[in-house]
């Protein structure tokens, strides 16, 4: 079993950053890529928020360079994704789906959460194009433009009244007719001329020419009558779901699977154990807050080695 001084799983911004870090600081690291390397940011498009791109970039491409940038300072990638790990000792074992297996005397998880989506034809060919599921990093490109937002709890609420900055209206799809979100954030949706709730109400197709998202197939859950709507996008804001099956119970995570670290640092409560980008952030969810939580997993894995030699 070949061991590593650190092995990080996960290849988005997160794990890229770590790596570069790490890897700066003479730890040859080992990143495994996981199931979608690069993360999120390569189903992403245009890319205007990271500071240093005037004009934008698009997702894969930001993804590509922060990879070579750390591969040109020796981490090592391999394609594969972790299926097992033994956190009970260190130095921590680890077991991938091609059957490669490995030790690190420290473990950076930087594997983000999943967007829910809706399991509809064509819906995740169709993200960029007018389906999203952050208004953060979309909402820019939908000024003046009609939008409708599917969910009923805080996200799609914070979601809606987030996109009403820049849409000329946004329609709220809510599964039942009652909302699941707090009081503060029903209320705050309420007051908001530019939002509308459109209750009893699922969606049965997404509808979309060479240009993208044109409309949508809703169905009355009460009267079962689908009607067609017009729309320029489709948020998405059912909730994520954090990638830490593998880990199966090893670590503390919240109430939703996110683990849980300590305070501003990226420790969980294992010792040499560390966690970085949306794995363990469920509120900003953005490249540049988990790049810089990846920075910080990796000086805190390198003081590790330093206190705690094996």
């Amino acid at each position: 079993m070949e061991n590593k001084k650190v092995i990080i799983i996960g290849s988005g911004p997160a794990g890229h950053t770590a790596a570069i870090y790490a890897s700066r600081a003479n730890l040859s690291p080992l990143v495994i890529e996981g199931h979608e390397p690069g993360g999120q940011l390569t189903t992403t498009t245009d890319v205007e928020n990271f500071p240093g791109f005037i004009d934008g970039i698009q997702g894969p491409e930001l993804m590509e360079s922060m990879k070579k940038q750390a591969q040109r300072f020796g981490t090592e990638y391999i394609n594969d994704f972790v299926s097992k790990v033994d956190l009970s000792s260190r130095p921590f074992s680890l077991s991938t789906q091609s059957g490669q297996e490995f030790s690190a005397d420290t473990l950076i998880i930087a594997t983000g959460a999943s967007a829910k989506y809706l399991g509809l034809p064509n819906e995740k060919e169709l993200i960029g194009k007018g389906v999203s599921a952050c208004a953060t990093c979309d909402g820019f490109f939908y000024r003046d433009k009609i939008i409708h937002v599917v969910g009923g709890g805080d996200t799609a609420m914070e979601e809606a009244t987030f996109l009403t900055k820049f849409a000329s209206k946004v329609f709220v799809l809510v599964r039942r007719n009652v909302l699941r979100a707090s009081k503060a954030m029903i209320d705050r949706a309420n007051a908001n001329q530019k939002i509308e709730f459109i209750w009893n109400s699922t969606v049965e197709e997404i509808l979309f020419d060479d240009s993208g998202v044109t409309g949508v197939k809703i169905k009355n859950s009460e009267t079962a009558v689908i009607c067609e709507r017009k729309t320029d996008g489709l948020f998405l804001a059912i909730g994520h779901t954090p990638n830490t099956s593998f880990l199966e119970n090893q670590i503390n995570c919240d109430d939703h699977g996110f683990i849980e670290t300590l305070g501003i640092h990226p420790d969980t409560d294992i010792p040499g154990v560390f966690a970085c980008g949306d794995v363990q952030d469920s509120y900003y969810r953005q490249a540049i807050s988990a790049a810089g939580s990846g920075c910080m997993a990796a000086m805190r894995s390198e003081k590790f080695i330093e206190e705690n030699p094996l």
